[in-house]
């Protein structure tokens, strides 16, 4: 028979990061016991078991401690931080929701368990016989994949033998872009920090050419010269 309760890790927000990289005295971690008891889920919402989440960079904006020219609330202190995710349903009031259904959310706890209410706009379940890893819902389907759509589809919007440039190309939202790109019939040059980057821009993620920006001194000629430019 399964416990009914259950030890459940938890990321929280100890203290406020103005500046520089947070550290272990700003994010801790807890244990808490958590209850699997049916009276323990609240109607319209589920207890869910974390599989994955994605560590994006708007979530260091979350952290510093003031909401001046940001377009995300902070983390409130001592309470758990939330992510991109990915979880199992373990326990369900909502009839949309049964248990071993996997949902995708754009505000999922950091925690091994959790319970979150259903009336998210971003929360829905995923088609497990899709043939897609869940992970990709994280990444190419996810927030990274989402903004390089919106770069070359939208806001470039584009055409067939354009010449392309990206930078960060490496990164999670550059890869991404750059193959749009490429699917869209351009030409794509990109830059990156390492040899190591250039060498997987080219050879795994199809780029016609990359730089080492940190190599290079002029950026003018280096573009030039790779013929980014008509």
């Amino acid at each position: 028979m399964a416990k009914s309760i259950l030890e459940s890790r938890e990321w929280y927000m100890a203290a406020y990061v103005p500046q520089g990289l947070p550290t272990s005295d700003h994010i801790k971690l807890r244990s808490v016991p958590f209850s699997l008891a049916a009276d323990s889920i609240p109607d319209n919402h589920v207890a869910i078991e974390l599989l994955f989440i994605s560590i994006d960079p708007y979530l260091r904006g979350r952290m510093v401690g003031h909401e001046d020219g940001l377009y995300f609330p902070q983390f409130k202190l001592n309470e758990v931080i939330t992510a991109v995710g990915v979880g199992r349903v373990i326990g369900s009031k909502d009839e949309k929701f049964k248990e071993g259904d996997v949902l995708f959310d754009f505000s999922l706890p950091v925690a091994e368990y959790s319970v979150v209410p259903t009336d998210s706009m971003s929360m829905r379940k995923l088609d497990l016989d899709s043939g897609i890893p869940l992970p990709e819902y994280l990444s190419a389907l996810g927030l990274p994949g989402f903004a390089a759509w919106v770069g070359i589809g939208l806001v470039g919007e584009v055409k067939p033998g354009s010449n392309v440039f990206i930078s960060a190309a490496a990164g999670g939202v550059g890869m991404y872009a750059g193959q749009l790109a490429k699917l869209k019939g351009c030409r794509v040059v990109g830059s990156t920090g390492s040899d190591e980057k250039v060498r997987l821009l080219k050879e795994e993620f199809g780029y016609d050419d990359a730089f080492n920006y940190r190599t290079e001194s002029d950026f003018d000629a280096c573009l030039t010269n790779k013929k980014v430019y008509p």
